[in-house]
């Protein structure tokens, strides 16, 4: 079955296209057929203004339009459209879904912090895991950070909090929003220690390509540290030219490391795995419970 995922966060939009097999095993196979992503930066209006402009409308328009060309070349059977953050807090986000649905037919789903947050555990992270132990997954993404731990295979809380990389390079985040996410997990996680974080983000992702470690090993804390102090201690163009980043991840790429740090801090962990997974591997693997069940 090929099935489809178009993630519209607040830094950008993906397209992740797979095919999906169950075996007599009974395991399900997710193949990869494509990942696209898009720098659409919704967020930069949204945080800045509380809505989405004629220009970045026109642009999300232009990606689905892409998007959508994509799924019928690879013959998708099946697919799902999500908005995060940016599309959450937009005052004109059913003018948005009007104007896309009018110009596309396709329908957007916005999802809640809370259903984000859900849609990790649709990853099955916890089946690979040890069940004694417990686990503090970080995903941040540009409008939000969402926090989930896992104990003994199952979901012990889920929250997400507005704090995200757009939001930190706009000034959008108070004093008061990270003692928020401090307190709630300082409190939250007591009885489960030790914990083990995992990590999730194109911004983890590509530390862990920068670090030379290999997949399977985790990222030790003092070396997040390390490369938070050397990349903020450059500009914009000089993290382009000494890390090869583009210029929509060079920016980003200090605040997330910021959030990441301060969350394994408060956690008390000294190392985050990072087994590049996203909402859109969580929304592939929904959508194909929901096939197999009809």
């Amino acid at each position: 079955m090929i099935l489809a995922a178009i993630d519209i966060g607040s830094n950008a939009a993906r397209l992740l296209i797979c095919e999906a097999a169950r075996y007599a095993d009974g395991n399900v196979d997710y193949t990869k057929l494509t990942l696209l992503r898009i720098p659409l930066r919704l967020g930069m209006d949204v945080f800045s203004n509380g809505k989405i402009g004629e220009d970045k409308a026109t642009q999300l328009i232009d990606t689905i339009k892409v998007y959508q060309l994509m799924m019928k070349i690879y013959k998708v059977e099946a697919f799902k459209i999500c908005a995060t953050s940016a599309m959450r807090d937009a005052t004109n986000r059913l003018e948005i879904l009007k104007k896309v649905k009018e110009e596309t037919s396709l329908d957007i789903q916005i999802l809640s912090g809370d259903e984000e947050a859900s849609v990790v555990f649709e990853t099955h992270i916890a089946e690979h895991l040890v069940r004694s132990k417990s686990y503090l997954y970080i995903d941040v993404g540009g409008g939000s950070t969402e926090l989930t731990l896992f104990s003994k295979n199952k979901i012990v809380f889920k929250e997400s909090f507005n704090i995200g990389t757009i939001r930190l390079l706009q000034n959008q985040v108070t004093e008061e929003c990270w003692d928020d996410m401090k307190f709630f997990l300082k409190a939250a996680i007591k009885g489960y220690e030790p914990i083990i974080a995992i990590g999730s983000g194109g911004n983890i992702n590509k530390i862990l390509s920068l670090s030379k470690i290999k997949d399977g090993r985790a990222l030790p804390f003092p070396l997040l540290r390390d490369y938070h102090k050397r990349l903020n201690a450059l500009s914009i163009a000089e993290r382009m030219h000494q890390f090869s980043l583009r210029s929509d991840r060079a920016d980003v790429i200090v605040p997330a490391l910021q959030i990441y740090i301060s969350v394994m801090r408060w956690a008390a962990v000294g190392e985050i795995n990072v087994p590049r997974i996203g909402l859109a591997d969580g929304l592939i693997r929904m959508l194909y419970k929901e096939k197999e069940v009809r």
